[in-house]
């Protein structure tokens, strides 16, 4: 079987007002299956990820997609199959991962450092969200038929 590979448009440019919010250093636009759609980092940044390259923004991204999973599985085994997950926030000794649906098939991650007001930015998400989901879902790929 084989199919086209189509080139998505790169939504990061979407993700600056995010990463303009102090303390928030990465942005990422993520496929339900764990495609980049898109990411920004914060400006003059330092530390071990003072931006992300695209191929850092795309371990991050499958990264997330597996959070993703996580949560869907857990929702479903604690509250049924219809259970969806909208929000997942991750806490670690430098910094928090806050991520949401935003949209059909898409999900948004936003990582910041220990002293971001994590309120503010997943307020912050979800205005995003609403303002341009339809810009950040990702429609299921078609298969393509078979030659």
């Amino acid at each position: 079987m084989t199919g086209t590979i189509t080139r998505l448009p790169d939504l990061g440019w979407m993700l600056r007002p995010l990463t303009e919010i102090p303390g928030v250093r990465h942005a990422v636009v993520v496929s339900e299956d764990g495609l980049r759609l898109g990411h920004d980092s914060a400006e003059n940044l330092s530390g071990p990820v003072a931006r992300l390259s695209v191929a850092e923004a795309e371990s991050l991204s499958a990264a997330c997609a597996a959070m993703t999973m996580t949560g869907r599985s857990t929702g479903a085994l604690l509250f049924g199959r219809g259970a969806t997950t909208r929000q997942l926030m991750m806490e670690t000794d430098q910094g928090f991962v806050l991520f949401t649906h935003a949209g059909v098939g898409a999900h948004l991650g936003v990582a910041t450092d220990l002293e971001a007001d994590v309120g503010l930015v997943a307020q912050q998400m979800q205005l995003l969200v609403a303002k341009i989901g339809a810009h950040l879902s990702s429609l299921p790929r078609d298969e393509a038929p078979a030659t």
